[in-house]
């Protein structure tokens, strides 16, 4: 996957967003985030008691991407989906960083020592 955010788009160091700060990161209207929502499933911010939404930073992420894909690249939003899906399988299939071996070989010498 592209690097994303792309250069000179700063999304500030916050835990959560609401849709207002979202839509100025994204220059995207607060209704083409709620129908993206609906059709890619990995925007999925939380929702207060009050049914506010709540973006992560990697949900904005994600919503740069797809704006790039489908603004940009000019994708449709099948193509997108499936473009993004590819992606998180690509992803998901690359061995775990060495810091987890490192991790997971410590364990073990530990369990060893415990046996």
């Amino acid at each position: 996957m592209e690097n994303y955010p792309p250069p000179g788009t700063e999304i500030p160091d916050k835990l959560y967003f609401k849709i207002g700060e979202v839509t100025a990161i994204a220059d995207l209207a607060a209704y083409v985030l709620r129908f993206w929502e609906s059709e890619f499933p990995i925007i999925a911010p939380k929702r207060t008691d009050a049914g506010q939404r709540l973006y992560r930073k990697s949900d904005i992420e994600s919503i740069l991407m797809i704006k790039h894909l489908l603004y940009d690249k000019k994708f449709t939003i099948e193509g997108a989906r499936k473009y993004l899906k590819k992606m998180h399988k690509q992803k998901k299939a690359s061995s775990p960083p060495p810091a987890l071996n490192e991790i997971r070989t410590a364990l073990q010498q530990i369990r060893a020592l415990l046996d």
